[in-house]
């Protein structure tokens, strides 16, 4: 279990801060700073764009476990906090995009370590309570910035007490990483070198899952604004997304004993493919929290199963499978802002994004299924 809290805590500091803590500040930034939504499209994709080097990267880096986990940590931390220091759009960029880059690096180094630990002692089913941590992460973020909120301060404020948590968490967990003093898994001599083309579809599908589940998880609470611009309303929207994530990764991580990663990898598709497009169906706040619910609670569920799924199919290449699909990943992520800055001055331009983002996603669904029945052998093989 201490490996398992050490990842999610981990997760918390690099996706649920370093990457998420900008959704619920954006409202803040839009109304001190003026931010406009194109440029907030721009600081998302950014972000993204560094998340994509970051996955990149990390098929290359032969630093130690230990040692890349503590410089993203002490850089996540830096970066968040730094966010409040500057109103230079310039600065913001350069903030982001290496942000970006230690939030991939924390993902695919810390999952793949834990993961590895917890298959090794036979305890694969707590992987449930690691990638928790991304959603406790966000529903923390999100209810610091309800707060922030309510006390009216400033977006700089808000940052600077980002920063802060992200410290308070990356000391938690700290000593988790004090045994991962090896280099990342590297392959056997004996074993078949990694040939990407054979995994194609786990690792489209897992780039369609960053571009499906990026538009509400960077404008949800912008959105919700429009809708309702009481914040003690609106403001509810981030912390209903990441308490979602929270609570359902806890349960697949308990479902995943009775359905194969694959299946609930595909569930969990088709539930966001309504999240993205039900605020088209249902406009007001209703549509709105309903998106949370749905996206939030199945988009930390599917990168779950998805890196499993990778894991899984080639055990002694898993770092670099893993890397490959967080790079497909990024590279949805990135598409999903920039398009929005694109449509922004268009007539139903999100609406006509939304929905298509919710056609692929059920596509990608469809596609996951023809593999279950050899998803659930190849699971039951390795003893996962």
């Amino acid at each position: 279990m201490g490996f398992a809290i050490a990842g999610a805590l981990a997760l918390a500091v690099g996706i649920g801060i370093g990457r998420f803590a900008f959704t619920p500040i954006l409202p803040m930034m839009q109304k001190d700073h003026g931010l406009t939504l194109r440029l907030a499209g721009l600081l998302a994709s950014v972000n993204y764009v560094g998340y994509f080097i970051g996955a990149f990267s990390a098929i290359w880096i032969r630093l130690t476990t230990v040692t890349v986990l503590r410089i993203s940590l002490v850089a996540v931390v830096v970066l968040t906090s730094a966010m409040g220091l500057t109103h230079y759009p310039a600065a913001w960029l350069l903030l982001r995009g290496f942000a970006g880059i230690a939030s991939a690096w924390i993902l695919i180094f810390s999952s793949a370590y834990i993961l590895e630990q917890l298959a090794s002692l036979g305890e694969s089913r707590l992987g449930g309570v690691v990638f928790s941590g991304v959603g406790f992460g966000t529903a923390l973020a999100g209810a610091f910035c309800l707060l922030v909120l309510t006390l009216e301060w400033s977006a700089d404020q808000a940052w600077l007490v980002a920063g802060v948590i992200a410290l308070a968490i990356a000391l938690c967990c700290w000593p988790g990483f004090r045994n991962a003093t090896h280099a990342r898994t590297v392959a056997k001599s004996s074993a078949s070198p990694l040939r990407l083309r054979s995994h194609l579809l786990v690792i489209t599908c897992y780039g369609v899952l960053g571009f499906g589940y990026i538009i509400p998880a960077t404008f949800l609470p912008a959105m919700a604004k429009q809708v309702m611009p009481d914040p003690a309303i609106f403001g509810w929207a981030w912390p209903i997304f990441g308490g979602t994530a929270f609570v359902s990764t806890l349960l697949a991580g308990r479902l995943s004993a009775f359905l194969s990663n694959r299946l609930i990898w595909a569930l969990s598709h088709g539930v966001m493919a309504i999240g993205v497009a039900v605020p088209v169906w249902l406009p007001g706040m209703a549509g709105i929290v309903i998106s949370a619910i749905c996206v939030g609670g199945t988009f930390v569920v599917a990168t779950m199963t998805g890196l499993q799924e990778g894991r899984t199919q080639t055990p002694e290449h898993a770092s670099r499978l893993i890397a490959a699909m967080t790079a497909a990943f990024a590279i949805g992520q990135i598409c999903g802002p920039l398009l929005v800055s694109a449509v922004a001055g268009m007539h139903n331009g999100m609406e006509a994004l939304l929905v298509g983002a919710c056609i692929l996603l059920l596509m990608s669904a469809v596609a996951l299924v023809p593999g279950l029945q050899r998803a659930r052998t190849s699971e039951k093989g390795i003893g996962n």
